[in-house]
């Protein structure tokens, strides 16, 4: 199970979330825990406009973990489309820490194009 801090949900985040990126906002009254990565389990896909996680790769995602309350989860999952487009799960980071982040389903992820740093910002 996620780790649940007085009522709040820890999320990992890896891109248009992120610190200085479009979406961050959304985050603006949760707790930043700090910097993260996933353990080397997934593949960070470019879609345009913002990445995607695909489970079943090797690559260690970077990204920041925040802790959320109810309402800005909700926010979160209405951006990210949770559960018809992204799906929020349950992942354990490099470290052993399980938090919540948003997947994609590979039949979902319309572009091939990797982010072999596992890192958005380097796209």
């Amino acid at each position: 199970m996620s780790k649940r801090v007085n009522g709040r949900t820890r999320v990992f985040v890896y891109g248009t979330l992120l610190r200085g990126e479009p979406n961050h906002r959304l985050l603006a009254r949760a707790g930043l825990v700090g910097e993260a990565r996933t353990r080397p389990e997934f593949d960070l896909v470019d879609l345009g406009h913002f990445p995607a996680i695909i489970e079943g790769g090797s690559t260690a995602v970077a990204g920041e973990v925040y802790e959320v309350d109810r309402l800005a989860l909700a926010a979160l999952d209405r951006l990210e489309g949770h559960p018809s487009f992204y799906r929020r799960e349950r992942i354990r980071l490099d470290g052993g820490q399980v938090v919540e982040a948003y997947l994609l389903p590979a039949e979902q992820a319309w572009s091939e194009k990797l982010i072999d740093t596992g890192d958005w910002r380097d796209r």
